[in-house]
C-alpha cells in the first residue's frame, strides 16, 4: 500500500493579523511569511469548502482585508 503523503506545515501565522491590512499588501505579507497560495475573495462569495495546507484566504472589501482564514 502506498503510504498518504504529509502535508506540508503551515506557516507560523497569525490570520487576525491581516484584517485591517490593503489587499496588495496583506497577500505580500503572506507570500513573505510562507503561505504557497493566497486567495482573495470577494464578500459572500460562494467557494469549496475543501481544505488546502499552506493556503491562506482573504475576504476582501473595497481593497481592504475585512476577514481571514486558512486552508
Amino acid at each position: 500500500m502506498t503510504p498518504v503523503p504529509t502535508p506540508p506545515a503551515q506557516p507560523d501565522d497569525a490570520p487576525d493579523a491581516y484584517v485591517g491590512l490593503a489587499a496588495e499588501a496583506a497577500e505580500r505579507r503572506a507570500r513573505a511569511r510562507g503561505w504557497h497560495t493566497v486567495r482573495a475573495l470577494p464578500p459572500g462569495s460562494i467557494i469549496t469548502m475543501e481544505f488546502r495546507a499552506g493556503r491562506i484566504n482573504f475576504e476582501v472589501d473595497e481593497s481592504v482585508v475585512t476577514r481571514c482564514w486558512v486552508g
